[in-house]
């Protein structure tokens, strides 16, 4: 459905109904459920497949609403709530009453952000609560960042699909942990640790592990079908051409570097030059990569700097370890 006003007055009504609806997000789609409604938040974590235990996003229409959905908010989560909202950052607070466990994977902190796109923000001052979210996609795949990408991969499974277009940021929201004492980075995303620390005034840790569950610490994240593997940037061509030799149908994510370099693979995409290019088409290059029947996907690190850091991470993830088949 198309995102204009009747649009998002619909999907309101489906949210108070208890129904899915699935809205675009600058980072992913997300797929949202009244985050006061334990049943229509349990419907999120079975349409997706998702453990209980792994806490959802609630979003928030403005960060007016902060104190009704945290307590004991401190300042410097304030701070970086005033300086990045709406957008792509998520704050780990201590529960409000208002946001059932259910919600929250049984852990007594929520995840809180205010996204920074048109039709979600419409959407969330129509329905007037809070929407818990997580990307809308099976658990553990590549996140959606087209409604075309939700329909292909829900179906019939999300009541509602708002159509905004392709997402901008193309990765997730930093998520970070606003209770310890000095606010870490739990997960790279589309708010860089720069950023972070030009906000608070000093370079915010980046937890590899946390005592607080977030999502995307999944072992195995952000995973096409083919099975990735993380070379030297140096070797990509060289360990695609090699692996194709061995009767791999192989998917590369050639570097800038590499422009214009005939490879020979299945199937090649060349990655943007700019990092903010790369995190906007990192999810669509790997779904491409699996229509085009790769099983196999060879991709290097960025540096780890600004968005590249998001980037890298996404790749750790998405090369992690695979399910047995």
């Amino acid at each position: 459905m198309s995102a204009g006003t009747s649009g998002t007055e619909e999907a309101a009504g489906v949210l108070r109904a208890g129904g899915l609806v699935a809205f675009p997000t600058e980072t992913v789609y997300g797929l949202g459920a009244n985050a006061e409604d334990p049943i229509a938040v349990a419907r999120v974590f079975e349409v997706k497949g998702r453990p209980p235990s792994h806490p959802l996003i609630v979003h928030l229409g403005s960060a007016d609403q902060l104190d009704d959905w945290a307590e004991d908010v401190p300042g410097a989560a304030r701070l970086l709530a005033e300086r990045f909202w709406p957008g792509p950052l998520t704050l780990v607070l201590r529960r409000g009453r208002r946001v059932p466990l259910e919600a929250t994977g049984g852990l007594e902190t929520v995840a809180l952000r205010v996204p920074g796109h048109p039709v979600a923000l419409a959407l969330l001052s129509a329905f007037g609560g809070g929407v818990a979210a997580p990307s809308a996609n099976r658990f553990g795949s590549v996140s959606p960042t087209t409604a075309s990408h939700v329909r292909s991969e829900l179906g019939d499974a999300v009541d509602l699909v708002l159509d905004g277009g392709p997402c901008e940021v193309g990765v997730e929201s930093t998520i970070v942990d606003a209770t310890a004492d000095v606010p870490g980075v739990l997960r790279p995303g589309g708010v860089t640790r720069e950023d972070l620390e030009a906000a608070l005034g000093f370079p915010p840790a980046v937890h590899s592990t946390s005592r607080v569950r977030v999502p995307g610490q999944h072992p195995s994240h952000y995973a096409p079908r083919a099975r990735v593997i993380l070379v030297d940037p140096d070797k990509v061509v060289v360990e695609a051409e090699l692996e194709q030799a061995l009767g791999h149908r192989v998917g590369v994510l050639l570097p800038a570097s590499f422009r214009g370099t005939p490879v020979n693979a299945h199937a090649v995409v060349q990655v943007p030059a700019s990092m903010a290019g790369y995190a906007r088409g990192l999810y669509g290059f790997l779904r491409e990569l699996d229509q085009q029947g790769c099983d196999l996907i060879i991709a290097s690190l960025p540096v780890e700097t600004g968005l590249g850091l998001a980037i890298a991470n996404r790749l750790h993830r998405a090369a992690g370890p695979r399910p047995a088949e």
